[in-house]
């Protein structure tokens, strides 16, 4: 058996936006693994703790640099990474493609997929990868089992929580909560300079990049600095509701 984990590069949370010359610039920030790729890659583990047959492949979709978040994923644990370098951000739609394409001819039988993307905040990628495929899915996953080619589960919906059991193959996508990722240690970051890294141009999955960025930019905020005088603590929780209400609108 074998488990496609997509692995996306983010920025770190703890770093600051930097704007050159009208777009980001990331080439001096720290990236990292997307947290909710980790819990995906961990679910993957975690099935193959148990079942030693089954091989977790790592995939990104994305520029050279990638290969970093791909390091980290093969130290983690996975067993080989995959890279299918894009000088140019492809849309949902293109990744999904080169996903599929992928997942034909590594004979894929699950693939992990990030609820939610850091960067983007986009939740389409696993639907439009289980959509090509033809395969089922489940969405925001919170509890995972599998047993004998089948999984059961809990995943959130509108209404709270839904129960779900589906056959393989499929599209499973994951969020905080399903797990607690672990820690590449030492020996695995050892082993992993010597694991498979294959890196394949974008250009062998005939897609091209669909973005057409017309603009960026970092909202600011300024604050208003409004002081409030608390000499009279009544007058000053009316003074400040009203502020609330009237200006920043943020209670009825």
């Amino acid at each position: 058996m074998r488990i496609l984990t997509l692995i996306r590069q983010v920025l770190d949370a703890e770093e600051s936006v930097r704007m050159k010359a009208g777009a980001v610039d990331l080439s001096t920030s720290k990236l990292v693994v997307d947290t909710m790729d980790e819990y995906g890659l961990e679910q993957a583990l975690r099935f193959r703790d148990a079942d030693s047959t089954i091989e977790v492949v790592a995939l990104a979709v994305g520029a050279a640099r990638s290969e970093e978040a791909l390091r980290t994923a093969l130290a983690i644990g996975a067993d080989r990474a995959i890279l299918v370098e894009t000088a140019e951000p492809l849309d949902v739609i293109a990744t999904s493609s080169v996903v599929a394409q992928l997942v034909k001819s590594e004979q894929v039988d699950l693939i992990f997929c990030g609820g939610g993307q850091a960067d983007w905040d986009s939740h389409a990628l696993g639907a439009a990868t289980a959509e090509r495929l033809g395969w089922p899915q489940a969405t925001w996953t919170s509890a995972l089992i599998m047993a004998a080619g089948v999984l059961t589960g809990t995943h959130d919906v509108d209404t709270g929580k839904e129960s779900f059991t589906m056959a393989l193959p499929a599209v499973v996508t994951t969020q905080q909560g399903l797990n607690d990722p672990r820690y590449p240690t030492l020996p695995n970051i050892m082993k992993a300079k010597r694991k498979e890294m294959r890196r394949v141009p974008v250009a062998d999955f005939g897609v091209t990049a669909k973005l057409n960025i017309l603009s960026t930019e970092v909202q600011v905020k300024e604050r208003r600095r409004k002081m409030i005088d608390g000499k009279d603590a009544t007058v000053a929780a009316a003074e400040l509701v009203g502020l609330l209400r009237n200006e920043a609108r943020v209670i009825g």
